[in-house]
């Protein structure tokens, strides 16, 4: 065990893990959902937690693959410090298997070309995000639950020099860890898949149970973290507006009918390439029948261009942010943030920075 871990500052001890009651060197991994039982030698789902000697370890703390300064709207997350800027950093790995990732060859480098990437110190990475003027730092692009303990500590380092902390994330970790992270995270994009549908997480993505996420998002409200959630609609195998409608009813019960919620257009990508991007039509029909199930700022993403990038007065229905893309284009929202034809107010974390507006924006 001494010589695999000599020298290496991003292979850490792990938090949230218990040796298994009658199987020697045996370890229950307790960070996500899969609660993986791991034989010595062996790793968890996620690829980057191994047993070594009984002891469960992370093979990538600190070790980045991407450090990046992005509008907080690309997360997306657009009620959440608008106009803001975002420093965004990534490992590899990811307790999920999507046939379709955008990001496979950070998320499927275990399958695809092993553990790479820089080692950046915690006290590194928020001094990077300070020097270039970032408001918060975001945990993304692979899933950040398997980077936990990087996070964490980086977390706790960026609330102390005043910038905020938000994941964006599938949303399967355990309350545990979620208890763990609660007084440092600010917010959260929890992204769907295929509008929910148990049997798409488990032929194309291999998760054999989408539940568990329910119960951290609402462990997640809980704890305060501001919440939007998106949702990828993959056109033939995830496209069912029934269990659109389902997602949709469960948002508005269970976290309220003014949580913003994503619908995402599907690219052909990694090994799901045998399918067209969505139909414009299609996230049209289904924005439709989330606002029918009450929810009240709905938004079309990766469709650059389109009215439902903008957002309304659920009151009036006057244009208060106009987007393109991730930049804001134009803020006619007052001082505290309601709409000047009719006062209402919209429900908005924070302030808006002014950082991606590409006009100068309306201050009533």
């Amino acid at each position: 065990m001494a010589l695999e871990l000599t020298g290496r500052p991003h292979v850490r001890e792990a938090l949230l893990w218990r040796p298994v009651e009658g199987r020697p060197g045996f370890v229950e991994c307790f960070l996500c959902a899969r609660r993986c039982i791991i034989a010595p030698g062996r790793y968890g789902a996620c690829g980057v937690r191994k047993n070594i000697g009984g002891r469960l370890y992370t093979l990538v703390y600190g070790l980045l693959t991407a450090m990046n300064i992005d509008p907080i709207e690309k997360k997306p997350m657009y009620h959440f410090e608008p106009g803001s800027s975002v420093f965004s950093i990534s490992t590899v790995g990811c307790n999920f298997y999507c046939r379709f990732c955008l990001n496979w060859e950070i998320s499927q480098s275990r399958l695809e070309r092993g553990l790479y990437g820089r080692f950046v110190p915690p006290e590194r990475c928020v001094e990077t995000a300070v020097e270039y003027a970032a408001d918060g730092i975001a945990y993304t692009y692979n899933e950040p639950t398997v980077f936990f303990e990087y996070m964490l500590d980086v977390a706790r380092l960026a609330r102390g020099r005043g910038l905020y902390n938000v994941m964006v994330t599938n949303g399967y970790m355990t309350p545990e860890a979620i208890e763990l992270l609660a007084p440092y995270i600010d917010g959260a994009t929890v992204d769907f898949k295929g509008c929910g549908n148990p049997e798409f997480y488990r032929r194309f993505m291999g998760v054999p149970d989408p539940s568990p996420i329910f119960t951290a998002l609402l462990a997640m409200k809980k704890a305060g973290w501001w919440i939007e959630v998106t949702n990828l609609v993959v056109p033939k195998y995830g496209d069912r507006e029934e269990d659109l409608r389902r997602l949709a009813r469960w948002i508005v019960e269970n976290l309220g009918e003014e949580t913003p919620f994503h619908l995402l257009r599907f690219h052909p990508d990694y090994r799901l390439l045998d399918l067209p991007p969505t139909p414009v039509e299609t996230l049209e029909r289904l924005a439709k029948a989330a606002m029918d199930e009450g929810l009240k700022y709905v938004y079309l993403g990766n469709v650059w261009g389109h009215p439902l990038e903008n957002t309304h007065c659920p009151r009036c229905g006057y244009t208060v942010i106009e987007r393109r893309g991730f930049y804001i284009t134009a803020w006619r929202l007052t001082k505290d943030n309601r709409c000047p034809k009719c006062g209402y107010r919209i429900n908005i974390r924070g302030r808006f920075h002014g950082g991606t507006a590409s006009i100068l924006p309306v201050v009533m």
